[in-house]
């Protein structure tokens, strides 16, 4: 087994470390993403055949506690498949004994997805005679149209974008294209139980919160500009990162979800680390401190709530969600 995902593991790295040095979409460059990726699918079709079915996974499940109550904590993949399912019954079981289902943002409720599409429009967009298309440089443009045309997508549907949201855009449609979809994601999943079986539902963050962090509001052009550069370089690696990224939540593996996560092995400058720091705050970081917080009330007022976020929250190298729990005294144990 352990030579099993090693053998997965160095050939998901060494993958990356291809297909990121390699020069922007073309034919010669799509064809060899695609022979990568046959490589990659083939040897880990190879190694889940033959790994042993008596091999115990973890999840990305944890069972939170204090001296008087208990909450539960899943780790989401937003879009998703029906091979995700049916959720081990440990996962399950947790559900049906909580009273309520805590998630980053209820997008179940009418007024709050209202809101969202508001705040988008706001935020990620163009007024007035501002586009994409005349603020990118050359370099960055054509490359957005290479993806275009490869995906079938027609030059300029994006110019009303601003580069956050449209590189984010991007990024989704890109997942989709591999045949996963929202509603299979594990946060609607749960949504669609709790409405179903009558559960509370709350939201971890404030809607403005994931709004502006997830359109780049308020950031400088040259931080939103290298997070477009940066998306369409990773776009040459999603068949094979989202692969790796599904398989290492059904298994619960950490370091592999992680290294799906941030495939791009490109090297950074000085200025351009400084730059990527900024984003993972606030992606990550900032909005992790926000709903650690939130799930830490849930405890101190004793309420039995299931939790669903996003695997990126709870995961991470720095600041992620279990270790604030941890750090302000809960105990904490993987399921």
């Amino acid at each position: 087994m352990a030579e099993c995902e090693n053998l997965q593991k160095d050939t998901f790295m060494y993958i990356m470390q291809v297909l990121s040095h390699a020069p922007h979409p073309h034919d010669h460059y799509l064809k060899m993403r695609s022979l990568l990726s046959f490589l990659l699918i083939a040897i880990t079709a190879s190694c889940l055949n033959g790994c042993s079915p008596q091999t115990e996974h973890k999840h990305f499940f944890w069972k939170v506690s204090d001296s008087n109550s208990t909450i539960y904590i899943l780790g989401s993949i937003h879009l998703a498949d029906s091979s995700f399912y049916p959720l081990d019954p440990v996962i399950t079981n947790a559900f049906d004994s909580s009273d309520e289902l805590a998630v980053e943002i209820d997008m179940s409720n009418d007024s709050i997805l209202q809101e969202i599409t508001t705040l988008n429009e706001q935020y990620g967009m163009f007024h007035g005679e501002d586009s994409l298309e005349r603020i990118l440089p050359g370099d960055i443009r054509k490359s957005l149209d290479s993806i275009c045309t490869a995906w079938s997508i027609p030059i300029g549907t994006f110019n009303r974008y601003k580069p956050w949201a449209a590189a984010m855009t991007l990024t989704s449609i890109g997942i989709m294209r591999l045949g996963y979809n929202y509603n299979l994601g594990i946060d609607f999943h749960f949504l669609h139980l709790a409405q179903e079986h009558g559960k509370n539902i709350v939201s971890l963050e404030p809607v403005e919160n994931q709004v502006t962090a997830l359109t780049g509001e308020g950031l400088k052009d040259s931080v939103t500009m290298y997070f477009m550069k940066k998306t369409l370089r990773e776009i040459g690696l999603i068949d094979s990162s989202v692969l790796w990224m599904m398989q290492a939540w059904k298994i619960g593996d950490d370091s592999l979800f992680w290294n799906a996560m941030n495939a791009d092995t490109a090297k950074l400058s000085a200025n351009d680390s400084l730059i990527q720091k900024e984003i993972d705050n606030r992606i990550l970081h900032s909005r992790n401190r926000t709903m650690a917080e939130s799930i830490a009330k849930l405890l101190t007022e004793n309420r039995k709530a299931f939790v669903v976020i996003g695997t990126a929250h709870l995961v991470g190298k720095d600041e992620n969600i279990i270790d604030i729990l941890r750090s302000k005294g809960f105990t904490i144990e993987r399921l």
